[in-house]
């Protein structure tokens, strides 16, 4: 008996805060209706949930209701910069439809004997559309090589619709990088960026033409910066690329990888049609640097040594010393030459396959790209001091880089 009282101190609490709640609403909602209509929304609840879940816009003079604008956000903010500097760039290019390897075969000799056949067919077009964007007011475009490769003439469309007669100034296919001018004025102009502070899980927005559809956004983040040539799969490249899941399919080549301010991190390249997810980019310092050398004197020269090289790790470490029969130390450390080509800057200076580069102008190496880097940093002429380990002893050689032959890009 002595919980009864309490328990009838609760109820009457909950009746309190209930009819307080009705009583607001009922007061909130009587100052909503006209004066003469109180009356009816006492009579009609359907009325008051109607006012409580619907708010009809007033409607204009034609009577079409205004649909308020969605709040803008840093993504579409970049693309409406950006998006008037980005091309589509189409490129023809002539493919035989006979290959030469065709003449050889003994069916096709058999046939025709030593004479050619009186007419051959003609030739075949192909046709292929990527994308690019504006550097300069001017007209000097930024793209990828593949996008050009075979043409010296594009068509460049502009964003507004117009369209340019583009001569390809310079491709080079050691970077994928190529540059394109039109004769035209006052062009909008992309804002480079910086990727010294990339870092992985930043936001990065894709723009270009991929499969024929003009001036497409995908966004994603940075999922990894630094990746070689070889972890891509193309070990031809000197690259290391910026990773992206932002969507990056054929078409998309050239086009801008922005940051969320919207400036250029990276130039796109659709490298790799079984990239599930996955995209990849230029990094703008890269792609300007080839673009301005290209746009100067219409080709890139490549400093290199003519050595192949590998990772020292236990592992190899352990291969390399049962297969070649060295005595690499457990704990070696460095980049090993496993080969030297003939006539060479490497071969000149007396490098040698089993040597183990430490450091170049005394800084460390500890992996292929490491080396490349610093060849790819160097003059061409000009003396790099590689310091490294043979037969157990410290050495030290002077190399001079020397342009890369062209059998070799």
């Amino acid at each position: 008996m002595s919980q009864f009282p309490k328990q009838w101190g609760w109820v009457a609490v909950a009746l309190m805060v209930g009819g307080g709640a009705g009583w607001v609403g009922h007061y909130y909602v009587n100052q909503l209706l006209p004066t003469g209509s109180q009356e009816e929304a006492n009579q009609s609840p359907s009325t008051v949930t109607a006012l409580a879940t619907v708010v009809e816009p007033e409607a204009d003079v034609q009577g079409a209701v205004p649909i308020p604008m969605a709040a803008s956000n840093f993504i579409a903010a970049a693309v409406e910069a950006v998006g008037p500097t980005v091309v589509r760039i189409d490129a023809e290019r002539s493919v035989s439809q006979i290959s030469p390897d065709t003449f050889e075969n003994p069916l096709f000799r058999r046939f025709f004997g030593d004479e050619m056949p009186p007419s051959m067919p003609p030739e075949r077009f192909e046709h292929g559309t990527g994308s690019g964007f504006i550097l300069d007011a001017d007209g000097r475009i930024l793209t990828n090589a593949h996008v050009v490769d075979g043409t010296k003439i594009v068509k460049v469309t502009l964003r507004d619709g117009r369209t340019f007669e583009g001569k390809v100034v310079g491709a080079d296919s050691v970077t994928d990088v190529a540059v394109v001018k039109i004769d035209a004025t006052d062009l909008p102009t992309v804002r480079l960026g910086s990727t010294e502070d990339l870092s992985p899980g930043q936001w990065a927005i894709a723009i270009g033409n991929p499969l024929g559809l003009d001036n497409t956004v995908t966004a994603g983040i940075i999922s990894a910066i630094g990746r070689t040539s070889n972890q891509v799969g193309i070990p031809d490249k000197r690259v290391q690329f910026i990773q992206t899941d932002a969507a990056i399919n054929p078409g998309n080549s050239g086009g801008p990888l922005l940051n969320d301010r919207g400036e250029v991190i990276g130039m796109n390249t659709a490298i790799r049609a079984n990239a599930q997810g996955l995209g990849f980019a230029i990094p703008i310092e890269t792609a300007k640097r080839i673009a301005d050398e290209l746009f100067a004197t219409g080709e890139v020269q490549h400093p290199y040594l003519g050595i192949q090289m590998v990772e020292l790790t236990p592992d190899t470490i352990k291969e390399i010393n049962e297969e070649q029969g060295l005595q690499l130390q457990p704990d070696e450390s460095g980049v090993l030459i496993v080969r030297i080509l003939e006539s060479s800057p490497a071969a000149a200076a007396g490098l040698q396959s089993g040597d183990v580069i430490q450091s170049i102008d005394d800084t460390v190496v500890k992996t292929p790209t490491d080396v490349q880097a610093k060849v790819e940093g160097s003059r061409i002429g000009e003396a790099l001091r590689i310091q490294f380990h043979r037969d157990g002893a410290d050495e030290e050689v002077e190399v001079k880089p020397a342009a890369l032959p062209a059998e070799l890009r």
